[in-house]
């Protein structure tokens, strides 16, 4: 009896919800845990205040953790970088210096923080780096995710191998290998589509990451209308989530709606974040557009 006690898994779901980005139930089951050890207890407090993050909801995070476990306090840091208006290169050289020095690497929290500012930065390579080594899944998972940003699924196959290895059958693991089979295309998007739609199944509602994964693997078997529905049910839950705004204008524009439908999604991203990936791309090119038509325009006013 209490060595199937010991194999019990507390945070069990906590973790699920967690890693399909449902995060309000995370923060509903964690404040329902009841911790049997400290570390149950730290690694409970770290998926809460991980979730008030994921949600934008800063401001509890940085004032619960004044009095927290120091072993939590790199998650301000993230808060930090997170916040409208950050300092983001300070930031990031605080994170080089503090890597450098190397006693906060035996931190799982702390490396979870470095590896996600330095992935938001683009910079995979130093987010490998930390990341080297580390033996807890869910550090795992985020390795195969910066190996499929820098287009090497060779070595994320690989690291899948080890995903099973540890938790076959497990929702990490799971979304791991959708993440993979997407990245390959063909036979790949199937499988993809299954295993999200199997998650769907088993644990209820998707958060913006797993859906966004789901509708783009409907969105490439022609589902537009199954994509459509998959990212409007998720962002309900978050409005505002850019992933899920640029989902809803492609899948818009092709499901039949007015055009206007795609270009209120696409206005409200372009206003809602400014510092996203597509913003930026979007606006570099309608700015190089504006500079080649110029040239054009008549050199007599009429």
């Amino acid at each position: 009896m209490a060595r199937q006690q010991q194999d019990v898994d507390e945070l069990f779901d906590v973790k699920n919800a967690f890693y399909v980005g449902n995060y309000q139930q995370a923060i509903n089951e964690a404040q329902s845990v009841s911790a049997s050890t400290p570390l149950v207890s730290l690694q409970r407090d770290a998926f809460l205040y991980r979730s008030y993050i994921a949600q934008g909801n800063y401001r509890i995070v940085v004032q619960e953790l004044k009095n927290a476990d120091p072993m939590l306090q790199p998650l301000k840091t993230l808060v930090d970088y997170l916040s409208p208006g950050a300092n983001k290169p300070a930031i990031v050289a605080d994170i080089d210096a503090r890597v450098a020095k190397g006693t906060e690497l035996a931190n799982d929290i702390f490396l979870l923080v470095a590896a996600t500012i330095y992935y938001h930065e683009e910079n995979y390579e130093a987010a490998l780096k930390i990341l080297h080594g580390a033996d807890s899944l869910e550090l795992r998972a985020f390795t195969l995710q910066c190996l499929l940003a820098m287009n090497r699924p060779d070595l994320a196959r690989k690291q899948l191998k080890l995903l099973q290895d540890i938790e076959d059958d497990g929702t990490l693991t799971q979304l791991a290998q959708a993440w993979l089979n997407l990245s390959q295309g063909g036979p790949g998007v199937q499988d993809a589509h299954y295993s999200i739609m199997e998650l769907s199944e088993r644990l209820g509602t998707l958060g913006a990451g797993p859906a966004a994964v789901g509708a783009v693997a409907a969105a490439s078997r022609g589902m537009w209308e199954e994509a459509e529905q998959m990212l409007t049910e998720a962002q309900a839950r978050a409005p505002q989530q850019p992933d899920l705004l640029l989902g809803l204008a492609v899948t818009a524009a092709h499901s039949g709606k007015a055009p206007e439908v795609s270009a209120r999604y696409l206005a409200q991203l372009l206003d809602s974040h400014p510092d996203h990936p597509f913003t930026k791309e979007y606006n570099a090119k309608s700015n190089e557009f504006k500079r080649l038509a110029a040239q054009y325009e008549p050199l007599v006013s009429t």
